[in-house]
């Protein structure tokens, strides 16, 4: 990591202990004021862990703009071995895209440039069930996302472009997920209630096919760059890739069912126990227990009874393979390709010389061949809001407080001439004090944008800013400067790659269908 990542980090963590309590709503204008808390609430890995082994990482990644993430290990992993990976985004079309959205294209870009299948689409049915926007207005903002897309370098040939509304294998795989999907949860995750539209409960059926739709080809790891208000969809993408398997494959101890917080005890029976050459029976597992352990007491006495009723049953470690809803032939199929001991049960097959990794796999390939998804969990990462140049979230519904990728050069320098800082209240007490670029809108726009990939710039930056050498109108000048080249370069990208868009398999004017 450079000094900047490490200046960058530091700042992170100033932030991120501010308190307040993390609210994630998908459709809301909610902010984050404490990012760590959502570690702990929501059970996001910190990316920082996972940086030394990402390959080439982005400036986004190196500056811990990209702080979170759930089960990227697995992408990461794809991408080291040359083995196939896929990441994909959306963009609800409620306006022009803006730096904000900026990020989103970078990171897809980046993904395809190590290799994987990307997608990008347009998620029109949900902004036209969640947000009521009109299939006219999509039409005009769905060519300037998908044009920025194409100048700043997604490569069309190689990846995929579609609308939610066009694309009948997304609306089929939304369909069968819709069996998978019940109204209590919606309630529960998205607060939905008797008065919220079918349509809308429908948008978010299509937006987990959106998540699982490049895996139907093959089961594959696939990221998904999100900020973190959209960890809901992520969550429910999950358990949703899960309850399509064919067949849950789980660590066992014993015949009979355990939840996770009793199987964590038998695990600790049968670790104390063991003696090589000597059989541990359940029996003797729950004399151990209620004698050494003192645990939940649901799960203490869970254990004690299933145990007890077990007798002398031997306790032994073993991979077991749940039918979930498999077909007749997939379940015989798996009982012939399990090699070694097993034994087969009514719902469930243990094997007792495999590991839990290749029992997955294995669990994957027989479902694959029998006609199921075999879908592997989304993976997903996280990356700060951009604060807006007036301060608070940046927002496609105020003007002042963002800069479109469409705003005239001029307008943008003018835009960043105008932006709050974190200076001092004069130029003597910025000298003597230093800024606060940790609170500063204006610094922002350097490290996520106009720095681009020179860590040294973005560092100089935050450290003359720091230590009292740069002053704010100095330092807007030279933002305003950068984002009017940005913008003139970027627009004349656009023009260039517009006969790019004509040729691209993806509908632009469903309106007018």
């Amino acid at each position: 990591m450079t000094r900047d990542s490490d200046a960058n980090t530091e700042a992170s963590a100033r932030t991120l202990t501010d308190g307040g309590e993390a609210t994630l709503d998908p459709w809301g204008s909610s902010t984050i004021a404490d990012y760590r808390s959502l570690f702990e609430e929501f059970g996001i890995g910190a990316f920082e862990d996972l940086l030394d082994a990402v390959p080439d990482p982005h400036y986004l990644m190196r500056r811990a703009i990209i702080f979170g993430h759930r089960d990227y290990d697995r992408v990461l992993s794809a991408m080291r071995n040359d083995e196939p990976f896929a990441a994909l985004s959306g963009f609800m079309p409620s306006g022009d895209p803006h730096i904000g959205h900026k990020m989103v294209f970078d990171e897809l870009i980046w993904h395809q440039q190590q290799g994987g299948d990307v997608y990008a689409l347009i998620a029109d049915l949900e902004g036209h069930a969640a947000r009521d926007l009109s299939w006219a207005e999509m039409d005009e903002h769905a060519r300037d996302y998908l044009l920025s897309l194409l100048a700043l370098g997604f490569d069309p040939e190689e990846g995929t472009l579609y609308r939610q509304s066009e694309n009948r294998d997304v609306q089929d795989l939304a369909f069968e997920l819709g069996s998978d999907a019940n109204f209590s949860e919606f309630e529960a995750i998205y607060d939905f209630s008797g008065e919220t539209e079918v349509a809308h409960m429908q948008a978010v059926v299509t937006q987990m096919a959106d998540i699982l739709s490049p895996q139907l080809d093959e089961p594959k790891p696939t990221v998904i760059p999100v900020g973190p208000d959209q960890d809901p969809h992520m969550r429910l993408a999950r358990d949703l890739a899960a309850r399509t398997r064919y067949f849950g494959v789980t660590e066992a101890y014993a015949s009979f069912e355990a939840t996770d917080a009793e199987r964590d005890l038998l695990a600790a029976a049968h670790a104390a126990l063991d003696d090589e050459g000597e059989t541990v029976r359940c029996v003797e597992a729950a004399d151990w227990i209620e004698a050494e352990i003192a645990a939940d007491e649901d799960a203490r006495d869970g254990a004690l009874e299933k145990l007890r009723a077990a007798g002398k049953e031997p306790l032994r470690p073993r991979v077991r393979f749940v039918d979930q809803h498999a077909t007749e032939d997939a379940f015989e199929a798996l009982i012939d390709a399990v090699e070694g001991e097993k034994r087969v049960f009514e719902g469930h097959v243990d094997a007792f010389e495999m590991d839990r990794e290749v029992a997955e796999d294995l669990a994957r390939e027989v479902e694959v061949a029998h006609g199921g998804y075999g879908f592997v969990a989304p993976s997903s990462i996280y990356h700060r809001f951009m604060t807006g140049l007036t301060g608070g979230k940046m927002s496609s519904s105020v003007p002042a407080s963002h800069i479109s990728l469409l705003d005239d050069p001029e307008d943008g320098y003018d835009k960043v001439k105008a932006a709050t800082t974190g200076g001092r209240k004069t130029a003597e007490k910025q000298r003597e004090l230093g800024g606060k670029p940790d609170e500063c809108p204006v610094y922002e726009l350097y490290a996520y944008l106009l720095a681009a990939d020179d860590d040294a710039f973005a560092e100089r930056v935050y450290e003359e800013c720091a230590e009292g050498e740069r002053l704010c109108g100095d330092c807007k000048e030279q933002a305003a400067e950068l984002m009017r080249e940005f913008l003139a370069e970027h627009q004349e990208k656009r023009e260039e790659v517009k006969p790019l868009l004509e040729e691209a398999d993806v509908a632009l004017d469903v309106a007018d269908g």
